[in-house]
């Protein structure tokens, strides 16, 4: 007894020493990851200040040039009817002609100047990205294991008996979770996160602008920032959609989907066609919701990813089975090239997996993609 009492508590020790590792690890990897914010939010400002003076520096080395040519037929023009002209006209235009040429190679070279640092920024922007994206890659493990040394793992062992059965279905459970956790992540990231930040951006250029381009230049500037908020508000509004569209719940999938379908056909200008064949019965919550993501992912794809213009959607309720189809006349692409950060088919073939179900995507560069789900309604 007092053996097991000691292997107890020499083994909570182990896990608490455990914990308090990984808490560490995690901590300062979430550390890493804001050092790197602060880096690429820092860096987008100066690339920002850097853009406008380019563009200001272009101006300034076009109307230079101008001057130069005019200069340039002056002192032609003196040159051959220097007797016409004293010594000081002809020294003032030649005098002029070389000041104006001086000025042009310094805003050339000062435009060249900044195109280097502009193009060094744009490199490091690509590097920090990536570092930030693998930290948070890394706290996403982290918080997997974490939670299973301590919460999820203790209420795992009171509900299930053998070694193996708490191992999967606690892996099972935290991942599904630690996944929701960084989709939601991603989404707010690349969503609303980033618009506000282009916000921040944008209105410290809005002066700037006006001071170095003109009133014109700034209210385009100003109509940039109003978009970029408008943009921000729907994202957030379509993230707390996502989370749990309760009239799924009430309305049943199908008029929840035509909801959903016109609200984003209205907000993007575009054109979707939405057509229910089969048994319009309600199906098990899990199915319902399932589908619902589904198409709601592959929309969402389509709008952000290919640009299209035109969406057709066809959902077929059997009596055991269900038929997704959607299809879109945006970009296309190529479905053996994998590509970074494809996170929105990997969630969608995961998610049909786990319903025992079959997606095949066919897409073709320039001619748009098909996505097609067959799914059985089985328990």
């Amino acid at each position: 007894m007092d053996d097991s009492k000691s292997g107890n508590k020499a083994l909570d020790y182990i896990i608490k020493d455990m914990v308090s590792t990984v808490s560490n690890s995690k901590d300062e990897i979430f550390q890493i990851g804001e050092d790197s914010r602060t880096e690429f939010e820092k860096l987008s400002k100066e690339l920002e200040t850097i853009k406008v003076n380019v563009a200001t520096l272009i101006d300034d080395g076009d109307e230079l040039e101008r001057k130069v040519r005019l200069s340039r037929l002056r002192l032609a023009e003196v040159s051959k009817k220097f007797l016409q002209y004293s010594e000081d006209e002809i020294r003032k235009v030649y005098e002029q002609t070389h000041g104006l040429q001086m000025d042009l190679s310094m805003t050339r070279e000062k435009e060249k100047q900044l195109r280097d640092r502009r193009h060094e920024i744009e490199l490091r922007l690509r590097n920090i990205d990536e570092t930030i994206e693998r930290a948070e890659g890394l706290a996403g493990k982290i918080s997997v294991v974490l939670n299973y040394l301590t919460e999820d793992l203790k209420d795992v062992t009171e509900t299930l008996k053998t070694a193996k059965e708490k191992q999967q279905f606690g892996l099972q459970i935290i991942e599904a979770q630690e996944e929701e956790r960084r989709r939601l992540s991603r989404e707010i990231h690349d969503g609303p996160a980033q618009a506000l930040a282009n916000v921040m951006l944008r209105s410290d250029l809005v002066e700037r602008t006006f001071n170095a381009r003109g009133i014109d230049e700034a209210l385009e500037e100003m109509r940039n920032v109003r978009k970029l908020v408008r943009s921000a508000l729907y994202d957030v509004r379509r993230i707390i959609y996502d989370l749990r569209p309760m009239a799924l719940d009430d309305l049943g999938l199908v008029p929840t989907l035509k909801k959903y379908l016109a609200t984003v056909e209205d907000y993007n200008q575009t054109t979707i066609e939405f057509v229910s064949m089969g048994s319009s019965r309600r199906i098990d919550s899990k199915y319902e919701v399932a589908i619902f993501r589904l198409i709601q992912e592959a929309v969402q794809n389509a709008l952000k990813h290919a640009e299209a213009r035109t969406i057709e959607v066809k959902f077929e309720l059997k009596a055991s089975s269900t038929t997704i189809v959607i299809k879109d006349d945006g970009k296309g692409f190529d479905p053996s090239v994998k590509k970074e950060k494809s996170f929105g088919l990997v969630g969608m073939r995961e998610r049909v997996e786990m319903v025992n179900g079959d997606l095949d995507i066919h897409s073709v560069p320039g001619e748009g993609t098909i996505v097609t789900i067959k799914m059985p309604l089985n328990s």
